[in-house]
């Protein structure tokens, strides 16, 4: 989502932070700026791309040695240039921010009594007039007293007039890394804004607040106490990733599926719990039932992987949407394994799941994640980290094949384990995820077929989706991605629930996707296609080579090369992904940044 980029240097940073912010531009956003110190406060703010602000500053010669820059994704008002960040308080503080402020409200109107007048209809510009509310000569005593004041999740960076090589930055809520230089330091929202700048990064703890200036860097804690935080060399990619020979970044990672699934498998010999952490087999003993969180796609892979666990490992798996998770009452159990799914590691609901979850007494944590250095990877005993590499279409693709491989995995460790894999059936299913990168680049050929159904498919404005067992959660990510770039409703049930109430949405107006693989469940699905038949629906079914499903009037079938087993969803999810990639590109949609969507959601 927002992002956050701030240095102080001997040199202009100018090109530091508009190089950062391209580097940020994958998580999504709507405007952005920059501000600099310049003899008095100065800045240029679009509500365009990154581009278009570089081009206004090299018309502007905008330069200054201490500066702040930011890419926001509206939460409080409309994006226009008056609510882009940064946001000036009287020509004296500059500032931005990502998150939300839940008592915004309540402080604008005591700093409109004090006479601030606000320009903006954004949460953020309370913060800059309350800074400079209760500045008195040094700028970290004012923002420590002003977070203080806060409620809800921040991250901040701030600099003043009167105080001009220095920026203080805070965190909660919101992920905050600062960056050391030699003779220069910065601050960003994420340690990927700072590659090829610096690789000494410092991740800040929750209600930190930092002091940054030229040739030092100062840490308080949320006590205002000094404190000393980690120095950890963090190798991240220096380039913006190249499209090559595709067309959009979705595209690009869409093929790259095969050889993300080979990485994240790289070294991988058996199936045993070392694969998770030292301490993993200890874990897994004390462990009686599984309770997976997550968000959006992850949620799917982690619905995906109940039906893995409960079958395999026979073990009862619970699995909840992190952002409604923490505000219900549950009954917490110690022995229950919690697993947090995220791509970033920085999901705002799924980290504040995961701690509600520990707050409760509920210690035995995994992540699955992407990021070695994200806050879910730190806050968890365990984890695995998936091998997808940068991911930068909004719509998730080789993130999620990645984490539903590291699921079975995890499915296979615990289940052998708990001696319900023997020795035969864990070779088979090691043998069958090897080959998945080959089975995958099968189904990708099929791709020409699929880009004929996505032009039918533009023309539509609902699609129902239909799975069952291990693969209703394929339909349902299979719905998310059309609605999420295509724009086109979408909906996915169990197919088993047509009859009780979806099917009077059946015309011939509304397309039918249906998952069809050859398992158990698929006499009982070629019942539920004939009822939509019966209905004068369209069908668009994807089958395995070996179920007997026919084209015929109103039945359209694509079919996969071969039937998978277990890992059929990891198959099944590849055409769906295609689909809703040439629908979007012949509605002639920005596939890889969807409107009112973000990569990285790290507000509540």
């Amino acid at each position: 989502m927002c992002g956050i980029v701030g240095a102080v240097a001997a040199r202009n940073v100018v090109p530091v932070l508009l190089e950062g912010l391209k580097r940020l531009e994958y998580r999504g956003y709507d405007s952005c700026g920059v501000a600099v110190y310049n003899d008095g406060l100065k800045r240029a703010r679009s509500v365009r791309r990154v581009e278009d602000l570089v081009a206004q500053i090299q018309e502007t010669g905008l330069s200054g040695t201490t500066g702040i820059s930011h890419t926001r994704w509206a939460t409080h008002g409309a994006p226009v240039t008056a609510n882009a960040h940064p946001h000036f308080s009287r020509g004296r503080i500059a500032l931005v921010h990502n998150g939300i402020i839940e008592n915004y409200e309540e402080l604008r109107r005591e700093l409109q009594a004090a006479g601030f007048e606000f320009e903006s209809q954004t949460d953020t510009e309370v913060i800059a007039h309350l800074v400079n509310h209760l500045y008195a000569g040094d700028l970290l005593k004012s923002v420590q007293q002003t977070v203080k004041r806060l409620h809800g999740a921040y991250a901040i960076a701030v600099f003043c007039r009167d105080e001009p090589q220095r920026v203080v930055a805070a965190r909660f809520g919101s992920p905050l890394v600062v960056g050391l230089g030699s003779g220069e330091n910065f601050v960003a929202s994420d340690a990927m804004a700072l590659a090829g700048t610096t690789d000494r990064i410092v991740y800040l703890e929750e209600g930190d607040v930092v002091d940054v200036q030229q040739t030092a860097v100062r840490i308080y804690d949320r006590n205002d106490a000094s404190v000393e935080r980690e120095v950890r060399i963090v190798e991240a990619q220096a380039g913006v990733p190249e499209l090559g020979p595709y067309r959009h970044f979705m595209q690009k990672e869409i093929f790259e599926q095969p050889r993300a699934i080979a990485d994240t498998l790289e070294g991988v010999i058996a199936a045993t719990p070392a694969l998770f952490g030292e301490s993993a087999e200890e874990v897994f003993s004390r462990i009686d039932s599984l309770l997976i969180l997550a968000c959006g796609t992850s949620y799917y892979a982690g619905l995906t992987a109940k039906y893995w666990l409960e079958a395999i490992a026979k073990l009862p798996t619970q699995v909840e949407i992190a952002s409604e998770y923490r505000y219900r009452e549950s009954v917490p159990d110690p022995k229950t394994l919690v697993i947090v799914i995220s791509q970033s590691g920085e999901t705002a609901d799924t980290l504040a799941a995961l701690k509600h979850a520990q707050a409760l007494g509920m210690n035995e944590t995994l992540a699955i994640c992407n990021v070695a250095s994200s806050a879910i990877v730190r806050l968890t005993k365990l984890n695995y980290l998936t091998r997808a590499g940068v991911e930068i279409g909004v719509a998730s693709t080789k993130a999620f094949t990645t984490q539903l491989t590291a699921l079975f995995l995890l499915t296979l460790s615990l289940a052998k384990l708990r001696g319900k894999l023997p020795l035969d059936a864990e070779a088979a299913a090691l043998r069958n995820l090897r080959h998945l990168p080959a089975a995958l680049q099968a189904v990708l050929a099929l791709e020409p077929q699929i880009i004929a159904w996505a032009g039918e498919f533009a023309r539509k404005e609902h699609a129902l989706f239909l799975g069952r067992g291990r693969h209703f959660p394929i339909a349902l990510e299979g719905a998310l991605k059309l609605k999420e770039i295509s724009y086109i409703h979408a909906e996915a049930y169990a197919a088993g629930e047509l009859k009780h109430g979806p099917l009077a949405l059946v015309t011939d107006q509304m397309p039918v996707v249906t998952v069809a693989p050859n398992d158990v469940l698929l006499e009982k699905l070629k019942s539920n296609i004939q009822e939509v038949r019966a209905r004068g629906g369209q069908m668009y079914v994807f089958a395995d080579a070996d179920t007997h499903i026919s084209s015929s009037d109103g039945i359209k079938v694509i079919r996969l090369p071969e039937h998978y087993g277990a890992l059929s969803p990891i198959l099944h999810v590849v055409p769906l992904q295609l689909l809703a990639y040439h629908t979007a590109l012949a509605r002639g949609n920005d596939v890889d940044k969807p409107r009112n969507l973000a990569k990285s959601v790290t507000v509540e």
